[in-house]
């Protein structure tokens, strides 16, 4: 089933005093471009969350937050900088002795930069990392559902014009199966106009026909326009990223109906190829929106 890139996932998980949530939406992108934001104190997992979405996500410009509130005492291992704070407590002792208010206290030293850290112990990062990873899979989850549904409706719109196009197509194969046949009495008429009672040269007229034929044939078009249609159909099941492809395809399908526009020498047909270029820019512009 085909995607689109446009989609949204939300997820909360809450367990042991810590609550996590995790956010995903989607735009449009050529490629693979993904941006994390993520509470500082679980940034070192972010390497580990880029790769979980590349994994599920081929394409799409993809934003993602994870947030976490931790009440808990997991992933809290508070440090003294000892040797920071004498250093502070030296400092401030100077700037006493120059008729400064005294006012040095073990809480006030305890707010400067740094005199506290909070690191998170190895064993305490895996149990985070696994609750993380509940959050964000259950977020992700919601985020292909809504991509799935999203390119459902594309799928949908795309087959329905699918089907005028293979139907004009064919319409054109009846007309261009009769053109010869039409260039022949037209040529006929005028020559025996021309020449009046003169016998007209078979050789010359059968000349004519070939080289009419051969100038205006649009059959080998036709074989290629259908194969690249088939191949569009096929595509549209796949289960893999196929946007890409589905593009490439689209331009090689215009290639042929361009051709097939310029070759044909009937007004009929040349409206037709208007109608189908005009479907085809539908489908190209859906398209953009498929992962």
């Amino acid at each position: 089933m085909i995607k689109s890139m446009t989609g949204f996932g939300r997820s909360k998980y809450e367990t042991n005093s810590r609550e996590y949530l995790v956010e995903i939406k989607s735009v449009n992108n050529r490629y693979n471009d993904v941006n994390i934001k993520m509470s500082r104190v679980i940034s070192y997992l972010e390497e580990k969350v880029k790769k979980v979405i590349t994994n599920s996500v081929s394409r799409g410009k993809i934003d993602i937050y994870v947030g976490m509130v931790n009440n808990s005492e997991k992933g809290k291992k508070i440090t003294l900088n000892e040797e920071l704070a004498k250093a502070y407590i030296s400092e401030l002792k100077k700037l006493s002795k120059e008729d400064i208010s005294n006012d040095i206290s073990i809480m006030e030293i305890s707010k400067l930069p740094e005199v506290f850290t909070i690191r998170t112990e190895d064993d305490d990062e895996e149990i985070i990392w696994e609750e993380v990873s509940v959050c964000l899979n259950t977020a992700i989850e919601n985020f292909i559902q809504m991509r799935e549904v999203e390119g459902q409706k594309i799928k949908e719109d795309i087959e329905s014009r699918v089907k005028v196009i293979t139907e004009k197509v064919e319409r054109i194969s009846e007309i261009s199966g009769g053109l010869v046949e039409e260039y022949i009495a037209k040529l006929e008429k005028r020559i025996n106009e021309m020449l009046q009672n003169t016998v007209i040269d078979e050789t010359r007229l059968a000349q004519e026909v070939v080289i009419y034929s051969d100038k205006c044939s649009i059959e080998e078009e036709l074989t290629r326009f259908r194969s690249h249609i088939s191949q569009f159909v096929e595509l549209l099941n796949a289960d893999a990223g196929v946007g890409k492809k589905l593009d490439f395809l689209i331009q090689e399908i215009n290639r042929e109906i361009n051709t097939i526009g310029s070759k044909a020498n009937s007004l009929e047909i040349t409206n037709l190829v208007v109608d189908i270029k005009a479907e085809m820019e539908n489908i190209r512009e859906q398209v953009q929106n498929v992962e």
